[in-house]
């Protein structure tokens, strides 16, 4: 059976789901209004979760999941046609004054690379060997290399991942959606001058999400939160293949393929959708990076990017059918995260539009755990 899907936002979760329910063959159209402050656009791309703290179990599913489905994405991409994909394995640093630390770091890789082998060599470096892979770092960095860290740029992969769907049939619209309820479910969808009709709607559109769905009398708590991003620029030097540097508090650095430094984030809640870049922000980001890595003081201030981050009150990403909408599915939440995780869960939304079996137990990510009835 070939299935009418409509899929409404085109950041990395919509535009990874678009692609594979075109893959399949089935009746896809993609609709997104180009929002100012698209996490997908501002993201910095990092993809390297094992070595973290957080204790959630759940989350930390996804986003191992997630990292370990990428290769398997830019081989298809690769086959589409895709090569500019934005994905690249740089390695990564994650860094730490105390070697005490350094060493329980080190373990807790070495024992999550059991279950994620593509995590890959890790390495202890001193200070002197930390710095010489990232020469913009002051020297009071140790730090464990993690050889499968990887970055990504969401522009390119969310590109990459629109051209490909659209090569399999996909239909993209540029237009704001409004969703036509017909008893439980939903029978069509605006989008601009048009009416489409659906057997199946999938909403991945992140931190605006409640503004769609509040159509069908559902609230949906997400709330948004404001990163802010900076781009930097080294003269005379190509940073190009730096590793990713992580543990930095809330901050991280990492380059690009242009010689870009980018330094991140913000986390901004309680300021709705101002896309605006602030001199707080700027301030914020930069006091704490140059005492860092003072080598970037004379670095060219290139750009801002702002984007929106959504959060569910739990701080999980959520995945699955809205309730009492038998054809609505939903998948938010993904946070500070989402380049890791998103394109793997465009993939399980696909298999769940088409009534396939997904590979993990989706309980805990239950939609309904967020959504109210207005």
């Amino acid at each position: 059976m070939k299935y009418m899907i409509t899929v409404i936002g085109a950041g990395i979760l919509g535009a990874s789901c678009a692609y594979h329910l075109a893959k399949k063959g089935e009746d896809v159209t993609i609709i997104d209004r180009e929002e100012p402050g698209r996490a997908s656009h501002a993201a910095a791309g990092i993809v390297c979760p094992w070595l973290t703290q957080r204790r959630n179990k759940d989350w930390y599913v996804l986003v191992k999941n997630g990292a370990r489905y990428y290769p398997d994405l830019v081989n298809q991409l690769n086959e589409d046609g895709e090569s500019n994909t934005g994905y690249e394995k740089v390695g990564a640093l994650h860094l730490h004054r105390d070697p005490a630390i350094i060493e329980k770091m080190y373990q807790r890789g070495v024992e999550r690379r059991k279950d994620a082998p593509e995590i890959g060599e890790l390495t202890k470096l001193n200070e002197e060997e930390t710095q010489a892979y990232f020469p913009a770092l002051g020297t009071e960095f140790q730090s464990v290399h993690i050889a499968g860290g990887a970055r990504v740029n969401g522009r390119a992969l969310k590109d990459s991942l629109l051209r490909a769907a659209q090569k399999h049939g996909a239909r993209y619209v540029n237009a704001d959606a409004t969703l036509i309820r017909d008893g439980n479910r939903v029978s069509a969808v605006h989008a601009g001058q048009e009416t489409i009709d659906v057997d199946q709607v999938i909403d991945t559109t992140g931190a605006w999400s409640n503004q769609l769905l509040s159509d069908l009398g559902l609230q949906f708590n997400v709330r948004s939160q404001r990163a802010q991003i900076l781009h930097l620029e080294l003269p005379d030097q190509d940073p190009g293949n730096w590793p990713v540097i992580i543990g930095l508090n809330k901050l991280y650095l990492l380059t690009n393929r242009s010689g870009r430094v980018i330094v991140g984030a913000t986390h901004e809640d309680d300021v709705g959708f101002d896309h605006r870049a602030t001199a707080e922000g700027i301030h914020e980001i930069l006091n704490n990076v140059l005492s860092a890595a003072p080598g970037l003081n004379h670095a060219t201030f290139k750009e801002v990017r702002v984007g929106f981050r959504p959060f569910t009150p739990n701080s999980l990403p959520l995945i699955g059918p809205a309730p009492k909408t038998e054809n609505l599915f939903v998948a938010n939440g993904l946070g500070s995260s989402g380049l890791t995780s998103g394109p793997y869960l465009g993939y399980l939304l696909s298999q769940l539009a088409t009534g396939q079996d997904v590979e993990i137990d989706l309980t805990p990510y239950n939609v309904e755990q967020a959504m109210d009835e207005t």
